[in-house]
């Protein structure tokens, strides 16, 4: 029987899945905190543990070099951005994650933040809390009727279409992998980068955090956009760069932004906040209790899953 040691201290909301995880991994130790654990303190919490059920831990190379015992890590998160799949390798360590586990959490917040952003919702609400109801105060939009742009079609990305269809909108979609057969089968248009930029009203990120998306969103690819086009981001920080970000909706050219991740999380003092056409959120994506109770099971069944990931593999650069 392994010995699991669990670093997420999300069970205690979820006493059930608790129950059904030290049913099967009797002993099971859990953390005394909800804080994060540093790399000495992760060590020493999973000595002498064969199995961490996780959740954004990071597995350095001394991390894995202070724990010889220990030779599966299953992940509850939704990402895996921060986990190197060579490290893992090089101490004989497999992993386990599910793909788009939480996509049904994330679409759905994609959308609402679509038709947030179009209605100028932010914006308004600042008009109320501040006492100023009064007089015109401009207008909003509607989805209906708008060109949406989805930029990485995986788990994500498809099913965010789904959401999509009945709300009377052209869906236009781009991928780094052939995705023809999906958009043909689902009436979206697939597209190339530049074209997705210059043709959205509303442009959605559901990238992966990789080599390859880092800093995409650059000045001169947010000046290709669409003038008074919406950017939502609810996928990964770092994809966009922020500075250019707040000029383009100071200048109107992008006319509102909604995002839920940031290059530094947490985002407090970030000069976006400050901006009345930008809306914020702190990373909650997954934040559902379903997505929640889903990532926890799987991070239990992947303790006996779990098998060698390959460097430059998806879901790897």
């Amino acid at each position: 029987m392994p010995r699991i040691a669990v670093t997420i201290p999300y069970f205690d909301f979820f006493p059930e899945i608790k129950e059904e995880l030290e049913a099967a991994y009797p002993g099971t130790k859990f953390p005394p905190t909800r804080a994060r654990l540093t790399e000495d303190e992760l060590i020493a919490y999973l000595k002498g543990h064969d199995a961490a059920i996780i959740g954004l831990d990071r597995f350095t190379d001394k991390v894995c070099a202070a724990l010889p015992e220990l030779k599966v890590v299953s992940l509850c998160s939704a990402g895996v951005d921060h986990i190197d799949p060579a490290i893992l390798n090089k101490y004989g360590i497999k992993m386990y994650w599910a793909a788009g586990i939480n996509k049904v959490s994330v679409a759905e917040l994609a959308l609402c933040y679509m038709v947030f952003t179009l209605r100028r919702a932010h914006f308004f609400s600042q008009i109320l809390y501040r006492g100023e109801w009064k007089g015109p105060v401009g207008f909003g939009g509607d989805l209906r009727g708008k060109t949406v742009g989805i930029h990485g079609c995986g788990h994500i990305g498809k099913e965010l279409v789904k959401l999509l269809q009945p709300h009377g909108v052209k869906i236009l979609a781009c991928d780094r992998v052939d995705i023809s057969e999906f958009c043909e089968a689902n009436g979206v248009e697939s597209v190339g980068f530049d074209e997705l930029l210059a043709r959205s009203d509303v442009l959605t990120i559901h990238l992966s955090r990789n080599k390859t998306t880092l800093g995409i969103y650059d000045a001169k690819t947010l000046g290709k956009m669409k003038r008074g086009a919406v950017l939502i981001n609810v996928a990964r920080g770092s994809m966009v760069d922020e500075a250019a970000l707040k000029e383009r909706l100071d200048s109107g050219h992008i006319s509102g932004a909604a995002f839920d991740v940031f290059h530094v999380e947490p985002a407090n003092g970030n000069p976006l906040l400050d901006v009345p056409n930008f809306f914020a959120s702190p990373h909650i994506g997954a934040t559902t209790r379903e997505s929640w109770a889903m990532m926890l099971r799987s991070g239990v069944h992947g303790v006996a899953r779990a098998y060698r990931q390959e460097p430059g593999v998806y879901p790897f650069d």
